[in-house]
């Protein structure tokens, strides 16, 4: 029940011109969530101030607005893809270098696409409308709620990509490599760790910082190639990403140096316009262990992955988005 009233909703309101949602946005919806409800006001507040000290309280004033009306932004855009058109949805979206996918596919090697909470995430599945040949399978986490899972679930199978939950995807791969094919997935690695897998840590946005290492885990185990998503707003409601070689030799790499290459160039996106990103994530809720004050960008031996592992943990405050 509570899923039918949840997608009708969504339907009646996608109905409205994506214009007309956001000036509900702004007169409605983000002044109830950054002025009355405060929704993670505190947490914003301290991530900015921990990620920029040498900016002005003005001037993290300024990006905590400018990040909650994007964040109310991408509410609506979400809702409205339930009844966007082809058409506008590729219309609303380009991507650059594409075919440095379509190449490693085309030779039967998989690609993991490192992305991160940032622009609106939803949108790259749209990646099958520009090359409707890629298989594009986006990993997620299975919500908590039943009916708003139902509703992403929904909203997301629209356009041929697709939906993994996240322990399948080394099953799904092996599947796919006794068939002589291939595919893209498309996975978001920029949350915090649970606590149990702090494997790395590193200098991340002038803060201590652990990182998932599951993309990499799984290129090492796969032979898969590792692509960055780097994702630009171009204006309200249109986004391009650009597709970045990481490493096509992922066996051949360092431990850890696939994780550190994601975590600079998520980095570098963030600081071209950090309005754009997932502020209100408890994304350094785990501390370092202050005895041990290991060496930034390294792992402590004890913590290790063990070898051959194909198990992936990770963990989300983010309310959508294939990640891993």
């Amino acid at each position: 029940m509570g899923y039918v009233f949840l997608y009708g909703f969504c339907r009646l309101l996608a109905f409205l011109p994506l214009n007309m949602l956001y000036l509900l946005s702004d007169m409605i919806l983000y002044p109830l969530v950054y002025y009355l409800a405060g929704y993670r006001k505190k947490v914003v507040r301290n991530n900015l101030a921990a990620s920029f000290p040498d900016k002005s309280d003005k001037e993290r004033r300024s990006i905590e607005k400018d990040f909650y009306k994007h964040f109310c932004s991408v509410i609506v855009e979400t809702i409205y893809l339930a009844g966007i058109s082809t058409e506008e949805a590729k219309r609303r979206t380009s991507f650059i270098n594409g075919e440095l996918l379509e190449k490693y596919l085309d030779r039967g090697q998989s690609v993991l696409v490192y992305l991160g909470h940032y622009g609106n995430w939803e949108y790259q599945t749209f990646l099958t409308l520009h090359y409707p040949g890629i298989h594009l399978i986006n990993v997620y986490r299975p919500l908590t709620s039943k009916a708003f899972d139902r509703l992403m679930f929904k909203i997301r199978d629209r356009f041929d990509a697709e939906l993994l939950e996240k322990q399948a995807v080394l099953r799904k791969m092996v599947l796919l490599r006794q068939q002589g094919q291939a595919a893209v997935f498309g996975m978001i690695a920029d949350q915090s760790p649970s606590k149990t897998n702090l494997h790395y840590w590193t200098r991340f946005l002038n803060q201590d910082t652990s990182v998932l290492t599951g993309v990499e885990r799984l290129a090492k185990s796969s032979g898969a190639a590792v692509v960055y998503g780097d994702v630009r707003v171009i204006k309200r409601g249109y986004y391009s990403m650009e597709f970045k070689l990481i490493t096509d030799r992922a066996r051949e790499t360092a431990d850890n140096e696939i994780t550190e290459k994601y975590s600079r160039l998520m980095e570098e996106s963030i600081l071209r316009n950090p309005a754009f990103w997932l502020w209100t994530h408890r994304r350094w809720k785990h501390k370092r262990n202050q005895a041990e004050k290991p060496e930034a960008g390294q792992i402590r031996e004890s913590e290790e992955p063990t070898a051959g592992s194909a198990g992936i943990r990770y963990k989300s405050n983010a309310k959508w988005g294939p990640e891993i």
